[in-house]
Formats: structure tokens, sequence, C-alpha cells
């Protein structure tokens, strides 16, 4: 996987500052190192340790993809505080984040094993990155037109349409519509010995 060469540089006054020493503490509890933990979710270690020094900010397709090499989610990662084994999530009580230029709104439990989120993904170039990984994803249409690759085929999908496939299926979700695109997106959390595979050129951007 290609590495993004401009991912946001990270500002100290910045929300997603809690997130260095949290990525460096779930890596060394995992027992990984640097090159290992870099390799699974497809960075090179400087590019990691930047992230875990809070000199790079990382956008929301790479928080979800550490939060899965993790078996976490990424309100864990950023910190936030949700209501242990909770069945409801009011409204009230989902507030907008965002990484990368994508926004998202947690609308899942905590301590689960799937991690559930509404999405606004932009529409902008964001390269030809494929992701491959174990787990299953889910994603339903809220707004706007989806474009998701999985394998050799490419779906556009409007609002009401959905998609569930196995993660181990090449795949790639990009916005269609000049406003973007709003989805649910419920994956699996795997924290597997396998190392996430990503096929790409070296695009700027990433997919989930």
């Amino acid at each position: 996987m290609s590495e993004t060469s401009d991912e946001p540089v990270a500002d100290p006054s910045d929300d997603l500052a809690t997130v260095a020493p949290r990525l460096r503490d779930l890596r060394r509890r995992s027992g990984l190192t640097l090159e290992t933990a870099a390799r699974r979710v497809g960075l090179s270690p400087a590019h990691l340790s930047r992230l875990e020094t809070n000199r790079r900010q990382p956008s929301l397709p790479m928080l979800l993809a550490l939060a899965r090499m993790y078996g976490t989610t990424v309100s864990d990662l950023l910190g936030e505080t949700t209501p242990e084994r909770d069945p409801i999530v009011r409204a009230g009580r989902t507030e907008a984040s965002e990484a990368g230029g994508w926004t998202y709104w947690t609308v899942g439990g905590a301590g689960r094993a799937m991690q559930a989120l509404r999405l606004h993904v932009p529409q902008r170039a964001q390269g030809d990155l494929v992701r491959v990984h174990p787990g299953e994803e889910w994603l339903y249409v809220l707004k706007g037109r989806l474009r998701l690759a999985l394998g050799e085929a490419v779906h556009l999908l409007d609002p009401g349409d959905a998609a569930h496939f196995d993660s181990l299926t090449p795949h790639r979700i990009a916005a269609a519509s000049p406003g973007g695109t709003e989805l649910l997106f419920v994956h699996t959390l795997l924290q597997s010995g396998a190392a996430e595979l990503c096929l790409g050129d070296s695009a700027p951007r990433r997919g989930v």
C-alpha cells in the first residue's frame, strides 16, 4: 500500500492529538514492533512513528484501519466515552467528528464485535487504493451516490441501496456525487495475525 504524502500535519491543539499516545499504547500492549504494526496497515515505520508522536494526523480511513488492526473502535482511539454495553444510542448523544475530511458519527455501542458508523464521504480524488483484510463489511447509502469497487466489478449505489461483502474481496468506496455521500457503515473488528493487504498506486488518498 502506498503511503499518503499529504495527510494533515498534526497541530498540537488539534482534537486528534489524543490519538498519538493511544496508538503507541495499543501497539505496545499488542506486543507489536513498529515495523510489524506498520506493515499490517501498509505504512512505513517512519510514517507510523509520526502518527504515534503526533507529527501527523491520521485520516478517518486510516483510523478505521488502525482500529481494525488493534481490535478496537475509532471512538476508543479518540478517547471518546460511550456507555459500556448500553443497547440504545440516542441521536442527541452522537456528535460529529472529523478526520482527514471525512465526517463520522458513532452509532454503535462500545465493547462490541462490530463497529457502526454514519459517514459523510466528500467527493474528491481518492486515488486507486484497494483494501483487503479479514472480516465483513455492510453499508447502506443514505444520501448521494456511492461508487463501490468489489474485485473487478464497480457498482454505483443510490440512496436506499446496500452492500454486504466479505472484506477479503478487494474493495474501495468513493463518493460519486458533487455534495459527497452519506452512508451507514458497519464492519467487524478482527484482531488477526494476518497482515492487511492494500493494493494500489501512489495515490495520495485512501478509501475505506
